[in-house]
């Protein structure tokens, strides 16, 4: 199941129909895939003020959302959407390209707490992982 029903902008618990498919989602049983973050899961903080989805894996979007460090997001990837290094730099962003050849990076086998984490799988400068 693909979960893509609030991604970066929770603002606060959600409510009613939405917050009624992300239980009914969450208790299927079915594997889930997050786009971006979880539903129900604070991008920035990852605070989980309702009802929230527990990925098997999240493909986050061009940068890893901070809320994510706090939160077993599952096995994590970051996809590349092709953004270009010129737009990190006019917003101040230190940017080092973490895919090389590749369209996405495994940051971690897994976030739970007692599961070992890895570190971005990026290329190296031959382009293998």
């Amino acid at each position: 199941m693909i979960d893509a029903l609030i991604g970066y902008g929770l603002r606060a618990a959600p409510r009613g129909r939405l917050a009624d498919m992300i239980a009914w989602a969450d208790g299927s049983g079915a594997p889930i895939l997050s786009l971006d973050i979880p539903s129900g899961v604070d991008a920035t903080t990852g605070a989980t003020p309702g009802v929230v989805i527990h990925p098997e894996t999240t493909l986050t979007l061009a940068l890893p959302k901070t809320g994510l460090a706090g939160f077993d997001v599952g096995e994590l990837w970051l996809a590349d959407l092709g953004i270009p290094i010129g737009v990190y730099n006019r917003v101040g962003l230190s940017y080092v390209d973490p895919f090389g050849d590749q369209h996405q990076v495994r940051l971690r086998a897994h976030s739970g707490p007692d599961s070992p984490s890895a570190h971005a799988e990026a290329p190296d400068e031959s382009g293998r992982r």
